[in-house]
């Protein structure tokens, strides 16, 4: 199923991309002025990447496949197939429009951004949480194989690997021209940030009843929680609670007594551990556990064994950019790191596994102060690009801080939900766990 995470990563940047239209429709209609080879690069980007490759490979060959699995699923592939085939007349208006614009008839295109923006969502969202699962189910190893051949083919002259060059140098010129009041993830960038997720929408992980236990102790007692795509969860407790249990059971290394875990739209209670990362649940384990002899490079590359091995070496290179420490050091054995920097490892070497839920067990334990800052400073700037995070902390003040919302866990059970905001502030939390 790469075709499926292809398409998930695309989608992230589209959705990015209509946020980003959506915040510059909002600057115009203050009176802010946009330079125009900002619309001309975004407008480019979206008819030669979406309208003409990422639409064709859906059309072709994912779209075709459900159709003869199941009748069923026709009538949404053909809403789905009608909103390709209008996309470039849709593009083509707003073109018009902003021609309009230059004119200083702004009114037309601020209204055209926000009717193409709330088109797009709405298409994504459709793809993602009925296409998608949908396919899962219907389609067979066989269409599986030759989907995800089809999507990876670097000699396709549609969207092989000079085709995805030249899109990556489209995104580069919006991203360094979109007004610094927006931004599309900054200056830097350059690539597709495949890491970025849409804003909080539609719910990645569901956990309802799950129960564990260690012989006769029971560790989880019917716990419920959720994760939405684009959310920081914290999760807090003191020890013993059952927080690591909670994570090994969520990865599939501890066994669970009852319950099921949802994740993407799929019942993965009985899927192995190694199977669950390939779906995209990778951890950075409580006390760190990297590989002492082996190199910091090898480590990180262990993270990606599930990806396909050409994108190891870009993979790398973002994880460097984000540690520079670590590509200092890359050749050094992972033991003689400093703890803060193990920490930065083994952040790193899960997202090489390219996570849709990143689970983080205990970031800041054993660490000084000015590290546990330095680490969560880490968390922030992955939280800004997007990503979805299960946080489970014993610093409870520095994790509810950040979290978009949190969970109590209590002896196994959860006793208290809301956002970081409500639970730091909530004087039955703050006594028990923040000392005041």
């Amino acid at each position: 199923m790469e075709a499926l995470r292809i398409i998930s990563d695309e989608h992230k940047n589209f959705w990015r991309m209509a946020v980003t239209l959506e915040q510059v429709a909002n600057e115009l209609e203050a009176g802010a002025s946009v330079a125009p080879a900002f619309f001309q690069s975004a407008f480019d980007y979206i008819e030669q990447f979406a309208d003409r490759a990422h639409h064709l490979k859906e059309d072709d060959h994912l779209f075709r496949l459900m159709r003869l699995r199941s009748a069923d699923a026709g009538p949404m592939i053909d809403a789905l197939e009608a909103d390709h085939r209008l996309a470039s007349t849709h593009l083509i208006e707003l073109r018009k429009e902003f021609a309009k614009a230059r004119s200083g008839q702004q009114a037309g295109l601020v209204a055209s951004l926000r009717d193409y923006t709330a088109r797009l969502k709405k298409h994504i969202t459709t793809e993602e949480t009925e296409a998608m699962p949908l396919a899962r189910k219907i389609l067979t190893p066989e269409d599986w194989a030759e989907i995800d051949a089809k999507f990876s083919d670097n000699e396709d002259p549609v969207f092989g690997a000079q085709a995805r060059a030249e899109f990556r140098e489209l995104y580069h010129r919006v991203v360094s021209l979109a007004p610094e009041s927006v931004g599309l993830g900054g200056h830097s960038g350059g690539v597709l940030d495949r890491s970025a997720t849409p804003p909080v929408g539609d719910v990645l992980l569901r956990v309802t009843e799950l129960e564990s236990s260690y012989g006769r102790i029971k560790a989880l007692k019917g716990l419920n929680l959720e994760v939405r795509r684009g959310e920081t969860v914290a999760l807090v407790g003191a020890n013993g609670a059952g927080k690591t249990t909670f994570l090994r059971t969520l990865s599939g290394v501890q066994p669970m007594n009852g319950g099921a875990i949802w994740f993407d739209g799929e019942d993965i209670s009985r899927v192995r551990a190694d199977q669950r990362m390939r779906r995209g649940i990778c951890q950075s384990p409580e006390g760190r556990q990297v590989f002492g002899p082996l190199s910091i490079e090898d480590n990180l590359r262990l993270g990606a064994y599930t990806q396909p091995k050409h994108q190891v070496p870009q993979d790398l290179e973002r994880v460097y950019a984000m540690f520079p420490i670590l590509k200092e050091k890359r050749k050094l054995p992972a033991g003689t790191l400093s703890g803060g920097q193990q920490q930065m490892l083994a952040i790193g070497r899960a997202l090489m596994g390219r996570p849709k839920l990143l689970l983080l067990d205990e970031p800041s334990m054993g660490l000084a102060p000015l590290l546990v800052e330095e680490v969560f400073n880490v968390v922030k700037a992955l939280k800004r690009e997007g990503m979805t995070i299960l946080l489970v902390e014993q610093n409870a003040f520095t994790a509810l801080a950040i979290a978009d919302r949190g969970y109590v866990l209590e002896t196994g059970e959860i006793t208290l939900t809301g956002t970081g905001h409500e639970l730091i502030n909530n004087e039955q939390i703050r006594a028990a766990y923040l000392g005041m």
